[in-house]
């Protein structure tokens, strides 16, 4: 398709200065001033691209600008990004982390947990879930603090392996 002449454009400076501002009023009462503003001029280079509409006379160019400027308001209407994009002041939650595997990781652990005789499990989990130190631990539960790393040593021994039977390497 070749661009429109001359000619074409005086007409369409006419035209624009004949119906440009009511288009624009009957397209901004369909929509919002920004969204007008970008079908009027979309109106007037359709029109500018078919010069053989500007040649016809005043009232069918009048009706011809303002049917192709309601069918664009449609037609961005039904598009599917319109349905879609949704505009709004709030700011998106922020996203959550997966935990999944750390969920998964406290059942293992607490499972294996359960396997530990009850002295085992008492300084393991005061050790490392407690952050007690060997005095402490020794002061807790009345026992040598000979006998607190004792445990220690084999309640761990005796978890790596319950968590090596799970499938958990180390």
């Amino acid at each position: 398709m070749s661009a429109p002449g001359r000619g074409a454009d005086s007409l369409l400076v006419a035209v624009h200065a004949a119906h440009g501002a009511e288009l624009h009023r009957y397209v901004a009462a369909m929509t919002d001033e920004v969204r007008a503003a970008d079908v009027v001029q979309e109106t007037l280079l359709r029109a500018w691209r078919h010069p053989e509409v500007l040649t016809r006379p005043e009232g069918s160019v009048r009706a011809w600008l303002f049917t192709v400027a309601r069918n664009l308001v449609v037609d961005a209407a039904r598009s599917a990004h319109r349905r879609r994009e949704v505009s709004t002041d709030d700011l998106p939650d922020a996203g959550v982390a997966d935990r999944s595997q750390e969920v998964l990781d406290a059942w293992l652990v607490g499972d294996a947990l359960l396997e530990l005789s009850a002295e085992h499990r008492a300084v393991v989990v005061g050790a490392y879930y407690q952050g007690k130190s060997v005095s402490d631990l020794s002061r807790d539960l009345d026992i040598p603090p000979g006998t607190v790393k004792s445990r220690l040593h084999y309640g761990l021994r005796a978890m790596r392996l319950a968590l090596q039977e799970r499938g958990v390497s180390a």
